[in-house]
């Protein structure tokens, strides 16, 4: 059994990682610690387990064997670090980091200790992604030419006795969050495109505030990919009854996705469009990833690449937005070396 501690009720998914947790009978949620005591304290009150108000008191409990984070993601460096410092593995909320280079310290730290550190990217899991990896594997489509990926909800659309959304107010937090909409909900198909599309050249986004937020909660970003493909990401906080896209072109072909419709129109596979006949199986989701590492040292499918990836993005379009142009990756640089 593996003696975890919850570190932070600030995100929204907090709740389901707790559950998660107590699903999986590797798992012991033995404490809760919150930036916020009486968040905190009425949390552990239903969890049923103690609250330490001490982080440090948390990280040096040699009991404790593993942490679930969802701290504000600006805690993330700090938090993760100690964690990785006193040995505990880690399993946290995207993204891990603000930049690359963060996410590089963070890297060595866990290497350093010999933890185990999990990012939930759960999409790289599901069967429709492990569909369209295959379809791109097996040249169904040819060359990929054009990828794009719309993820988005209604979260900061105002509704009655709700100014601001069904989304907590401090997601809207510019120095908490690092950002808004991209950042967050948009981490879905950066780390999707990434996969399926490979290495970026450059971004070119527009973070859109409206509503009066001070951060982007309607954002669109163009992707250059360097085997000379193209991309779209899109997200927002105010698309009511939007589905989840994830369109793939090329040469020979298409693949589109639109929630839990799938049509391939390949030339390889017959006239005109078709649904798969079978989907390959979900792989497990990334907290049962991160369990399996822990226990018997199985190499998770979410990887540091992956994670890193993710930020680079983050960190480009961030850049592109504030200097109102195009950003190319290598411009954003860690000893003096491409990402």
């Amino acid at each position: 059994m593996v003696n975890v501690a919850l570190l932070s009720k600030w995100h929204v998914h907090a709740d389901d990682y707790a559950h998660q947790a107590n699903q999986n009978k590797h798992l012991e949620i033995k404490v809760v610690w919150d930036e916020n005591a009486e968040r905190g304290k009425e949390w552990a009150r239903k969890l049923g387990v103690p609250f330490e108000q001490d982080l440090m008191k948390v990280l040096s409990n040699p009991e404790i064997e593993a942490v679930i984070v969802d701290t504000p993601t600006n805690l993330h460096k700090e938090i993760i670090l100690l964690s990785a410092k006193n040995k505990k593995h880690i399993f946290t909320e995207k993204v891990l980091a603000f930049t690359v280079e963060d996410c590089k310290e963070i890297y060595e730290e866990v290497q350093k200790n010999k933890v185990k550190l999990m990012v939930s990217l759960p999409r790289l899991t599901e069967d429709y992604y492990l569909y369209a990896q295959q379809v791109v594997n097996e040249g169904l489509i040819g060359k990929l030419t054009y990828i794009r990926c719309r993820l988005a909800h209604n979260g900061a659309v105002p509704f009655e006795g709700n100014p601001n959304g069904w989304l907590p107010k401090h997601f809207f937090n510019k120095e908490e969050c690092g950002g808004g909409a991209f950042i967050d909900l948009g981490a879905h198909p950066i780390y999707l495109t990434n996969r399926l599309a490979g290495p970026v050249k450059a971004v070119t986004a527009r973070l859109q505030k409206q509503f009066g937020y001070e951060v982007d909660v309607n954002s669109v970003a163009i992707i250059e990919y360097e085997n000379g493909a193209l991309g779209t990401i899109e997200t927002g906080f105010l698309s009511g009854r939007s589905p989840f896209q994830l369109e793939l072109y090329g040469t020979e072909g298409a693949l589109l996705i639109e929630d839990n419709k799938i049509r391939l129109n390949s030339k390889s596979a017959g006239e005109g469009w078709n649904a798969p006949e079978r989907l390959p199986d979900a792989l497990p989701m990334p907290m049962e990833q991160w369990v399996n590492s822990i226990i018997d040292e199985t190499v998770p499918t979410i990887t540091d690449t992956d994670v890193q990836g993710l930020t680079l993005i983050n960190q480009a379009a961030l850049l592109s937005q504030d200097r109102g142009r195009r950003v190319e990756t290598a411009e954003i640089i860690i000893d003096k070396q491409r990402v």
